[in-house]
């Protein structure tokens, strides 16, 4: 027996969109199997309904089209905002951090319809075939995956479009050209990439950002405001609690409206080569400033310094698809065991693409007045133990500096 003729019924991360939809009816086609549809709405901005009404088209019976944006922000999103993550020192992995979610439903689905096999869309090029199938093979180890732009010779958008019209699927106009650039989005960014973006020497136009306005369009005045924090998380937004989703979705026009979040960098992806992406995370880099803003009065010195050097790692983790990898999940617990403390509020001014925290305040803040103070200090700090403390830390220098006047030590 082929493998082909091993699977009986597979559920396929669809989107809806061209190459789900060719998927779809590849999958009918060579592996002659019924075939169960997910459509996640994480926020992308588009409406789903028309994903759903093409399913129906190509005849599947089992259609799941679910909001997800709570789950993905509470769940996914803000835990890893909690270790301030930023791969490469830039990136706030807005695609990277919805994979995990997308392939947890999916094989949650699976297992209630008896699905023998899951599908995804993404390319063998690209990091996305590595997140979705490591996640899968994490939550169930003997899932069938199957990844049809690593078998079929659909290789070219003139081989998709023609296939398209061989089976009767609908291809908008726009399709029938050379798309200028590739789309992915979420409620915490978007990403565009490919194409007319793919030399890094140029400029991207303007017509590639879809999230913010250009830093010097914004408002000519600072827009002032506070969020509050309770154990990490972000709870509201001046003084207005709200729900993880709705919070991100205000903090996304806020920082629209600012021209905040907007990144262009050369990244290295996973299976090995470099790739220029254009990214806008509004919400999320006001956020990552407010944060790290609550932390800065919250955190003992050597627990911050500790979440900062493990954060390369576990932002590196989450890049490559390790989500539900033990390595994850344990420096999972070392962070949020450090956000105990980080409770209270932030002040941000958002000005023409810059993020600048004026103030912040805690009930359990460590920094002391009375200590640091340049004025009296009635006694809090006595400053001649700052000679022994110096003269201690000075004894190796000391001794090395000894030594290597003789032509020893270093």
């Amino acid at each position: 027996m082929s493998a082909h003729q091993d699977v009986k019924k597979v559920v396929l991360a669809y989107s809806g969109g061209l190459d789900t939809s060719v998927i779809l009816r590849w999958l009918q086609k060579t592996y002659n199997c019924e075939v169960v549809t997910f459509t996640a709405d994480l926020g992308q901005g588009e409406e789903l309904e028309p994903a759903r009404k093409k399913a129906e088209m190509f005849g599947v019976k089992e259609i799941f089209v679910e909001d997800l944006r709570e789950t993905f922000v509470k769940d996914f999103v803000f835990p890893m905002f909690r270790a301030n993550t930023l791969y490469e020192g830039q990136y706030l992995l807005g695609t990277s951090i919805a994979r995990p979610l997308i392939s947890q439903r999916q094989i949650e689905i699976a297992e209630a319809v008896g699905a023998d096999a899951v599908a995804h869309g993404a390319t063998g090029k690209g990091n996305d075939q590595v997140r979705f199938e490591l996640s899968y093979y994490a939550l169930k180890p003997d899932v069938k995956v199957i990844a049809p732009w690593r078998e079929w010779d659909l290789t070219s958008r003139s081989k998709l479009l023609a296939f398209a019209e061989e089976n009767q699927i609908p291809v908008t106009k726009d399709k029938r050209g050379e798309a200028p650039f590739s789309v992915d989005a979420n409620l915490l960014h978007s990403s565009s990439e490919g194409k007319m973006l793919e030399d890094p020497a140029i400029p991207p136009e303007e017509m590639v950002f879809q999230r913010t306005i250009a830093p010097e369009d914004a408002p000519d005045k600072a827009t002032e405001i506070s969020i509050d924090f309770v154990e990490g998380d972000p709870v509201a937004i001046n003084g207005v609690a709200m729900s993880p989703a709705t919070l991100l979705t205000r903090l996304n026009e806020l920082g629209r409206e600012n021209g905040i979040g907007r990144l262009d960098i050369v990244e290295n992806r996973f299976v090995g080569m470099k790739s220029r992406g254009i990214y806008e995370t509004p919400g999320g880099t006001i956020l990552l400033a407010a944060h790290r803003a609550m932390e800065s009065i919250t955190l003992d010195r050597e627990a911050a310094h500790l979440k900062d050097s493990i954060m390369p790692r576990y932002a590196e983790l989450i890049y490559n698809g390790f989500w539900f990898s033990p390595e994850r999940r344990m420096l999972q617990a070392l962070i949020d065991t450090s956000q105990h403390s980080v409770t209270g509020r932030v002040r941000m001014k958002l000005y023409k693409g810059n993020v600048v925290c004026v103030g912040r305040e805690s009930p359990n803040s460590l920094y002391d007045a009375r200590v640091v103070t340049f004025e009296d200090d009635e006694g809090a700090y006595n400053q001649q133990d700052a000679q022994g403390f110096i003269k201690l830390n000075a004894l190796r220098l000391r001794l090395g500096s000894q030594i290597g006047r003789r032509g020893g030590a270093l």
